[in-house]
């Protein structure tokens, strides 16, 4: 029997979420990432395997750096108002296997307060 690490495990977690969560054109999933430095957010339409919108620390104009709440509370922001800008005011959120807590918490609740409803 093998053993099942961490990563391995937030991998099943992902994949049962996915075939729950799928974005359209009208309804994007908003699906997060997190490395060891950055926070990736993508508001993808699925049915035409598109990414509408994107935002990460990794950005020049994004001041934070790191992997932590305030850089993803910054990110949060920025995706939302790139969604603005992209037409979406709805979206599904995909939290990528995480906990939603800590900084998927963060992202999630600065998009909502800079006007994305999900």
């Amino acid at each position: 029997m093998s053993k099942i690490n961490r990563k391995k495990a937030r991998a099943v977690v992902h994949r049962r979420i996915r075939k729950k969560v799928a974005g359209t054109p009208e309804r994007p999933r908003l699906a997060v990432h997190f490395s060891n430095q950055n926070v990736y957010a993508q508001l993808i339409d699925d049915e035409a395997s598109k990414t509408l919108a994107s935002a990460s620390t990794a950005e020049k104009s994004v001041t934070l750096a790191g992997a932590n709440v305030a850089s993803a509370t910054e990110v949060g922001k920025l995706i939302a108002e790139r969604a603005q800008a992209a037409k979406v005011s709805e979206v599904v959120f995909d939290r990528g296997g995480h906990l939603f807590h800590g900084k998927v918490k963060a992202l999630a609740d600065a998009a909502r307060e800079a006007g994305l409803k999900f």
